[in-house]
């Protein structure tokens, strides 16, 4: 059985047991976490498909850890005008582990 719910602007395919980094939401580490917005829930007996969302359907996952991804490097210059800028950036998420889909 899985899932596809929608967090942080995004879509996730998610199955019971799957670890996945989605944009960072305010919890703790060890805290249960439910996401409500479920699109789909496929199954053996076919896929049932929301509009926009699933009625009753719910994902328990539990939060692991908070942090912040690798640094990227953001470069911007003008050319012939000695004008640069670098910066750097790291984008925080949360690290969640899925214990179950809830139909």
């Amino acid at each position: 059985m899985y899932a596809i719910i929608e967090t942080g602007g995004k879509q996730y395919k998610v199955e019971a047991g799957d670890v996945i980094y989605i944009e960072k939401l305010d919890v703790e580490a060890d805290a249960e976490v439910t996401f409500d917005k479920v699109i789909a829930i496929g199954s053996d007996d076919g896929i049932k498909v929301g509009a926009p969302y699933v009625e009753g359907a719910s994902v328990s996952a539990k939060a692991v850890k908070n942090g912040k991804a690798k640094k990227i490097v953001v470069f911007t210059y003008k050319p012939k005008k000695n004008a640069k800028r670098k910066m750097g950036h790291r984008q925080p998420y949360t690290k969640v582990e899925i214990s179950a889909i809830n139909a």
